[in-house]
């Protein structure tokens, strides 16, 4: 039996599917959205559209902006020759919230997964190694401390070695099985201070 109406519903299960989003979580969003002024709600669903239309991959480091280059990148002041290699665009965000690092990114998109399907041509890879043809002194490696991040960084590390530019890892801080999005500026302040060469 169906508690409410088709477009409650239909409003609830389309929320519902947001990741980190469960049935409850995606009821009490419904209602606050159908409580909300009419011009808060098309504010709301505009940002969305806009978003979807206009954010796309920055040239250079593949991290999503509204324009061809991100701010890091477009910033003369950042150190272009050290890269700093991360799974997802959130991971970036949680580096530049520690104000430390001066160096540029570049984006996976991913992390190998052998048993989820995903190959080193899944990942933007070979956009990274078309970066290392320019002047790029190190290449830091902060994949997650997961299965998938660890076989990502060895995988990358095998790749550059050979061309002799310098590789990092992230340091010890970071919690094995923890996603970098989600720890504290210092933690991550600490395993970039600390890392170690591959």
């Amino acid at each position: 039996m169906e508690l409410y109406s088709g477009h409650i519903n239909k409003l609830i299960e389309e929320l519902a599917g947001l990741p980190g989003i469960g049935s409850k979580s995606a009821q009490r969003l419904a209602f606050h959205l159908i409580n909300m002024p009419k011009a808060r709600v098309e504010r709301l669903a505009h940002a969305i559209l806009d978003a979807k239309e206009n954010v796309r991959y920055c040239e250079e480091c593949y991290t999503l902006t509204d324009r061809e280059m991100c701010p890091v990148c477009s910033n003369g002041n950042r150190d272009h020759s050290m890269i700093m290699v991360v799974e997802n665009s959130r991971d970036l965000a949680a580096y530049e919230k520690t104000g430390k690092y001066t160096g540029v990114y570049h984006v996976l998109h991913g992390a190998i997964s052998p048993m989820l399907g995903i190959g080193p041509n899944d990942i933007k890879l070979k956009e990274l190694m078309h970066r290392l043809e320019g002047d790029v002194s190190e290449v830091i490696i902060a994949t997650n401390s997961s299965l998938e991040g660890e076989t990502t960084a060895m995988y990358i590390s095998k790749l550059i070695k050979p061309t002799g530019i310098k590789v990092t890892r992230i340091a010890s801080g970071v919690p094995v099985g923890g996603d970098l999005e989600y720890i504290d500026e210092v933690t991550l302040l600490r395993a970039l201070e600390g890392r170690i060469e591959l």
